[in-house]
């Protein structure tokens, strides 16, 4: 038991008769909660959440796992390594759900409404200063590095590939984590790739590529990532969860706070943002994340689910998926309305 200070009261009869009625409730341990992330800027609420203390307010110690893309998180979560991933669904996480393991979507991450791009289709600028490049009709037959095979990316890929007339089953895909998407751009290993940020503005301001097609257009709207939760971890300590998505939410309405309308960080909340990202991002210049409008997070962590089964439907019929796949254990938003409950609607 621990010890309560009885301030002003002099009588010590007086004192133990009170201890009497005061029940001191223990300290609350916290809670470790492993999330998988890739260490992109849409990260950001992860981010925030854990400089400003909001996860140790809510009694959670984030431990933070990097992996090259979601896709690779699968088994790990599955294994309850993880009890969370920041990632792009994927026809693993579908087949995983099919094959009857509890893995959940529970809150958005970033999509990509108009103006608000998460990922860019970049050329190598040698390519486009020939004129070998000039549309997307003109990447047939040439080497584009993606993050992993049957992920959200590869649905965009296809989408903006048909914008040319042409399909995956066209193009030469390599698999590559994105700061080495740069790298290989810049030795000419690939011809194009489809990075998230900040690696698409690294290419870009090196002089390694140039912008050809961002996903806002090629796919407006399109769930690009999610938080899962993994079903153990959302029954067994629901509460824990949803104290989860209350400090992330938190973070990322400090990141919506610090917008303006272009989407651009702006003004001294902007630049603690930056200040962030710097420390958690492999970018440590200031000046760069100043350069470019930030993906869309959703303050209120809502979920297009219409974009989910556009996905699914895209895994189908490209052969990947193995199984009956029921939406109902695919998304949960349960713990996500009851942390809403609590924090209310976003208001910049």
């Amino acid at each position: 038991m621990g010890r309560v200070f009885l301030r002003g009261l002099t009588n010590c009869k007086t004192a133990l008769c009170l201890l009497a009625f005061i029940t001191i409730a223990p300290a609350r341990a916290n809670e470790k909660v492993a999330i998988g992330y890739t260490q992109t800027a849409t990260d950001i609420g992860l981010y925030v959440a854990g400089t400003r203390g909001y996860f140790k307010e809510e009694g959670i110690d984030l431990e933070l796992v990097l992996f090259d893309s979601a896709a690779r998180m699968i088994a790990p979560i599955a294994s309850g390594e993880l009890q969370a991933v920041a990632g792009a669904p994927s026809a693993g996480f579908f087949n995983a759900v099919a094959r009857g393991i509890d893995i959940r979507m529970v809150a958005d991450k970033v999509s990509t409404p108009p103006g608000r791009p998460s990922q860019t289709l970049i050329v190598r600028k040698d390519l486009m200063d020939s004129g070998r490049v000039k549309t997307v009709a003109d990447l047939k037959g040439l080497k584009l590095a993606n993050g992993a095979p049957g992920t959200a990316a590869s649905v965009t890929l296809n989408r903006m590939l048909e914008r040319g007339g042409l399909s995956l089953a066209d193009i030469e895909q390599t698999y590559l984590p994105f700061p080495q998407m740069v790298v290989a751009l810049a030795n000419k290993a690939v011809d194009a790739a489809l990075p998230a940020e900040p690696a698409t503005t690294e290419a870009v301001s090196k002089g390694y590529a140039t912008k050809l097609l961002t996903d806002d257009v090629a796919y407006p709207d399109h769930e690009i990532a999610v938080i899962f939760f993994t079903g153990k971890f959302a029954t067994e300590k629901p509460d824990v969860a949803k104290r989860f998505l209350k400090a992330f939410l938190h973070g990322v309405r400090d990141h919506n706070d610090a917008l303006g309308p272009d989407g651009k960080l702006t003004g001294d909340k902007g630049e603690a943002i930056i200040k962030i990202l710097n420390e958690y991002t492999p970018i440590k210049d200031p000046q760069f994340y100043r350069n470019f409008a930030l993906a869309a997070c959703n303050p209120d962590g809502t979920l297009n689910l219409a974009s989910i089964s556009g996905d699914l439907a895209a895994f189908k019929a490209q052969g990947l998926i193995e199984g009956e796949v029921d939406m109902h254990r695919v998304v949960d938003t349960r713990l996500l309305e009851a942390a809403l409950k609590e924090i209310g609607l976003y208001r910049k």
